[in-house]
């Protein structure tokens, strides 16, 4: 479902895969080639979500925001199953591991890789090109090529299925 809140009408590129049973409201904009899976909600009536070119927001996630806080989501980011993204600002490339929450103000560093289940509490600043864990997210290590191969495999194959989604089924908007 896509929906207008208060005048607000989402802004959504032509190319974007929704599956037709995610739930868009308000001021929400997602670029290029991006991808919304099934029973994610992404609502924009508290403040304004921008959503990047080729990012996957994956299956059951909730995207949010606080007063005057919006929510960023860059280009090339991948966002695992059952994220909560709240008022938060997610750098290019990065990747959140599934079943994560990256709450208000945070902000998830360019080449990031936050692993599953880890919570980021409001106002941490994860450094680029590290891998963080834990609840509370803490760095555990910069990097290393294999993980940067890993995230682009990742990244590549949500644009690809997102785009056979959106033109070989009948399971988008």
């Amino acid at each position: 479902m896509i929906g207008d809140y208060k005048g607000m009408k989402p802004n959504i590129h032509d190319s974007v895969f929704i599956a037709k049973d995610a739930v868009i409201i308000g001021d929400v904009t997602i670029d290029e080639e991006s991808s919304i899976w099934f029973k994610t909600v992404i609502r924009g009536d508290v403040a304004p979500t921008h959503i990047g070119k080729r990012v996957s927001i994956q299956d059951l996630s909730m995207l949010h925001q606080s007063p005057n806080n919006p929510l960023i989501v860059e280009d090339d980011v991948t966002v695992g199953h059952q994220v909560t993204l709240h008022s938060a600002v997610v750098r290019k490339n990065a990747l959140v591991g599934m079943g994560s929450q990256i709450l208000d103000g945070a902000e998830i560093g360019e080449n990031a890789f936050v692993g599953a289940g880890s919570l980021v509490p409001p106002g941490k600043k994860i450094p680029p090109h590290t891998l963080v864990m834990g609840r509370p997210a803490k760095v555990v290590r910069k990097l290393t090529e294999a993980d940067y191969a890993e995230m682009e495999r990742v990244r590549k194959s949500y644009v690809e299925k997102g785009q056979y989604y959106k033109d070989h089924t009948d399971l988008g908007k």
